[in-house]
């Protein structure tokens, strides 16, 4: 096969619990995915197994074949070295300290693979793909577990001195704030995210509160996901109400800080508990921090949810593989085989 019938992509979304894999064509359409469980808890080499064979599957559903693939992107959670395709440090996943992913995955499959943090990755997803490159200024704000973000400045991903910057979970609101996974206390994660929404709801449920949820999934909550609380909302459960009222005004104090400081053009939310809960969450989002911005920043702002959902960190890390090897080459070294 010539190297010119190397057409598309894949994007992988390295995640704590799931691991996403999706084919895209060359022009970034996305053709198919498969998803996998991490089980985090066998190890490193387990989870690279996984990793592989998550592409292999999304592979299997398109009938595209492996060497029909240029490249492939990972956005990965923790610290990364992007240069080296490192994973730096994951908290999510135990013992993953200086792993060589890119490397070690460009060997088993044979093909270049570039790895970056996860939501610097989605920020790129939803820049390129999703708005076509228009904003040169935006940031990403993505709320899940935690909260991860992306810069875009001048139309390009700004990553810092040392791969790090946009670790925008733990800006620091309240000094004397709930204690975050990091270490640190009253971190914007440790208030905003839906981990912050779990503890307070367990900690009113522990308090005598009453909540719909506790009819569903029993008093210990172990099973509570955003689905469920949205659900709630749906049925005017007012002690979910309240939270996440609460947690809406908190993510809007973190965007206007944001907006103050970058002066973007836009600002970009996803991640799952938006995703599940946009139309709830976001008019007061947007209300709190249209509130909280100086004046004049306002004006040129857009404030909006990103509609790629699930599908914006493989989307990211597919542009994150056509991005590499255009300015990096082939990490592997060798010469891409048919």
């Amino acid at each position: 096969m010539a190297l010119t019938e190397q057409s598309h992509w894949i994007g992988v979304d390295l995640g704590g619990t799931k691991i996403l894999a999706g084919v895209f064509d060359a022009n970034l359409k996305l053709l198919g995915t498969a998803k996998v469980s991490t089980r985090a808890e066998r190890g490193l080499d387990a989870v690279l197994e996984r990793i592989e064979r998550a592409v292999r599957e999304a592979l299997e559903t398109t009938g595209i074949q492996l060497t029909q693939v240029r490249s492939i992107g990972i956005g990965a959670p923790g610290a990364v070295d992007a240069d080296r395709s490192t994973v730096v440090f994951a908290p999510n996943l135990p013992g993953w300290r200086n792993v060589p992913l890119g490397r070690r995955l460009s060997r088993a499959l044979n093909r270049p693979v570039f790895v970056g943090n996860d939501a610097n990755v989605c920020t790129l997803g939803v820049h390129e793909v999703e708005l076509r490159a228009r904003p040169r200024h935006l940031v990403g704000v993505f709320v899940g577990t935690g909260i991860g973000g992306g810069l875009i400045f001048n139309g390009e991903l700004y990553e810092g001195a040392s791969h790090t910057a946009a670790e925008i979970g733990h800006m620091v609101l309240e000094v004397n704030g709930p204690k975050c996974g990091c270490g640190n206390r009253g971190c914007w994660e440790a208030l905003a995210s839906r981990t912050a929404i779990y503890r307070r709801i367990r900690e009113a449920v522990a308090a005598g509160e009453k909540t719909v949820l506790t009819e569903w999934l029993g008093t210990d909550l172990e099973d509570l996901r955003s689905n469920e609380l949205r659900k709630a909302w749906q049925q005017g459960d007012k002690l979910v109400r309240r939270i996440l009222l609460q947690t809406a005004d908190y993510l809007g104090l973190g965007i206007a800080s944001l907006v103050n400081l970058l002066n973007p053009e836009m600002v970009v939310l996803g991640g799952g508990l938006i995703q599940a809960l946009q139309s709830e969450l976001m008019p007061r989002i947007a209300e709190t921090a249209r509130s909280r911005i100086m004046p004049g920043s306002e004006r040129a702002l857009t404030l909006m949810a990103t509609n790629l959902g699930d599908d914006a960190g493989i989307t990211g890390a597919a542009v994150l593989a056509r991005r590499a090897l255009e300015t990096r080459g082939n990490p592997t070294g060798k010469q891409s085989r048919s």
